[in-house]
């Protein structure tokens, strides 16, 4: 048994001898108290992360916040045609329709959603706006799309050439496998911490390419693809959403983090909740976080899964160690 779980497992049969299972919590007391940082840190997946770290770090070193960081972090790749599994460009499901989904949630908890989204180039920021201007927290479909034309968003064709053709081509066989790292493209969440300490945090994908028409995964959905606590931590996920779903694995992280486990083995634990309970082979999940104190932890059932870092003018990606070694 690994020290992580043996930490978990010892932290449980304490709190059990002394009557507080299930109300750990109970006298108001956190469970851990970590020193709260002040130097601002843009945190993301992939290598698509350099530049969406770059943009993040100018936008609150102009003064924006943590939230405004992770918003304008992401829109850039959002927008970068090349890409294709975010924003525009991003490869269609099976019918040839290219459909998003993106959320984002501030220091003080609150959050929105879209999914479904389709024919806007920018689902973060509709996120965004669900959060700020709605009394919901996700919008999906026709109706995500209604309220971003309502809210000034611009409609437009987000099914590139290069990604017309290949879809064309993968219509020949109409044979759907899920490719491990393909491209080392895909969704880009993205953490970040402002000067005030404070953490926010962002998700925003395309979604499996020539997936079913409707399928929605994990990055649209708080506690799976994101989840922040400015208590303690944040964490994003990336790769296959059905593994993070099943298991809520950004919240795992974080709520792992509250409970004393540090970044990296808070990270670990929940690739190993999704080896212990699911078919994990032939997928790829990679989860990366940050705690209020800036420690960052990344870890990925198979090698490859790669992030970026940022923090005093320093903007270098990183390999993540996996469960996998090859």
């Amino acid at each position: 048994m690994s020290s992580r779980r043996k930490f978990i497992k010892n932290s449980l049969a304490a709190s059990a001898a002394l009557g507080l299972a299930g109300t750990a919590c109970a006298d108001d007391k956190k469970p851990t108290v970590l020193e709260r940082s002040t130097t601002p840190k843009a945190l993301s997946t992939w290598n698509h992360g350099l530049p969406a770290n770059e943009v993040a770090m100018r936008v609150m070193q102009d003064g924006g916040s943590a939230l405004d960081g992770a918003e304008k972090g992401v829109m850039v790749v959002e927008a970068d045609p090349t890409g294709t599994s975010v924003g525009i460009g991003g490869a269609p499901d099976r019918d040839g329709n290219v459909t998003l989904d993106a959320c984002i949630m501030d220091n003080e908890g609150n959050a929105g959603s879209v999914c479904f989204l389709q024919s806007i180039k920018h689902p973060i920021a509709v996120a965004r706006k669900v959060m700020e201007e709605t009394p919901h927290v996700m919008l999906a479909g026709e109706g995500a799309k209604r309220f971003a034309l309502a809210q000034g968003f611009a409609e437009e064709n987000l099914l590139t050439e290069n990604s017309r053709k290949a879809w064309e081509e993968w219509v020949k066989t109409s044979n759907y496998e899920p490719v491990i790292n393909v491209e080392n493209h895909d969704t880009i969440g993205m953490i970040c911490q402002d000067a005030n300490g404070n953490l926010s945090g962002s998700c925003t994908t395309s979604g499996l390419a020539y997936k079913m028409h409707g399928r929605v995964g994990d990055s649209p959905i708080i506690g799976a693809g994101l989840f922040v606590d400015n208590d303690y931590g944040a964490a994003v996920a990336t790769g296959m959403g059905e593994l993070m779903m099943k298991t809520l694995g950004s919240f795992l992280v974080v709520e792992l983090i509250r409970q004393g486990a540090n970044v990296q083995e808070a990270c670990e634990e929940a690739i190993q909740r999704i080896v212990d309970k699911l078919d994990y082979k032939s997928f790829q999940v990679g989860y990366l976080a940050m705690d209020i104190a800036g420690n960052t932890g990344a870890y990925a059932i198979h090698p490859g899964f790669n992030y970026a870092e940022m923090v005093n003018g320093k903007n270098e990606l990183i390999d993540a160690k996996s469960y996998i070694n090859e």
